[in-house]
């Protein structure tokens, strides 16, 4: 049988204490270092992630632009309602909202197009990472066009429902009698389709980053079907939203 004498327990204690202050100091020391650091961006939350981190640090730096610290200010304006007034005009924009649906049923009926170039504006108001306002709106209204739309639209929407989406989402959607048919795209009188730039270019030609763009073109988009139904044209057309890559 072993036996450890005190000079040995102690020399095992010493050494022991030893190892653990090395493997202390080393942690530090690669904390300490620039190229150990995990790669972080401010603007990337992880439960936000969409396509805006385009891994700049694998592309060349020559191709991307600064953003300009020197922009023209707007002044803002801003009209303070007595309390009274500010609860009537939010109960009547609920109430209005509310009155929203989604349909599958379009009338074929023309919009005058100053309406629509309103509401594509009104989107254009929607708040954006560092201002880029990364959407573009397209409007169509040219028939081959819109079925052309409709056959890409519908190839894609059946394999979502075949295969992306899954059991449980398609077995959601039987009760509202949902399928990958968009008849309703032939038939609408215009499409509206939303485009997200996932980043743009300056004046010389270099790229610039859009901040979560995903997630600020659709509150865009949320606030083209807020204006399409204060000026009551739903369901008299089709608000297509397709968020697309626009390289």
């Amino acid at each position: 049988m072993f036996f450890l004498t005190p000079v040995l327990v102690a020399v095992l204690c010493i050494l022991v204490v030893w190892i653990f202050k090395n493997a202390d100091r080393n942690i530090q020391r690669k904390k300490g270092e620039p190229g150990a650091r995990t790669k972080s961006r401010a603007w990337v939350d992880e439960d936000l992630r969409d396509s805006t981190y385009l891994h700049q640090a694998e592309e060349d730096a020559d191709e991307w632009q600064e953003s300009e610290e020197n922009v023209e200010h707007i002044p803002f304006s801003h009209t303070r309602y007595p309390e009274k007034e500010m609860t009537k005009r939010s109960q009547e924009f609920y109430e209005l909202l509310n009155k929203r649906r989604s349909v599958r049923f379009i009338s074929n009926e023309q919009i005058p197009m100053e309406v629509i170039d309103n509401v594509i504006k009104a989107a254009g108001t929607a708040p954006s990472g560092a201002h880029t306002e990364p959407w573009t709106f397209v409007v169509v209204k040219d028939p081959d066009v819109k079925h052309e739309i409709r056959k890409i639209v519908e190839e894609e929407e059946e394999i979502n429902y075949m295969k992306r989406m899954g059991h449980r989402w398609v077995t959601d959607l039987k009760k509202l009698r949902t399928n990958w048919i968009k008849d309703y795209l032939d038939s609408a009188p215009v499409l509206i389709l939303i485009f997200k730039q996932v980043h743009g270019f300056a004046a010389n030609g270099k790229k610039t980053v859009h901040y979560y763009n995903e997630i600020s073109v659709s509150i865009a988009c949320g606030i083209l079907l807020a204006a399409l139904q204060i000026v009551k044209t739903v369901p008299k057309e089709l608000v297509l939203i397709s968020l697309l890559n626009l390289q």
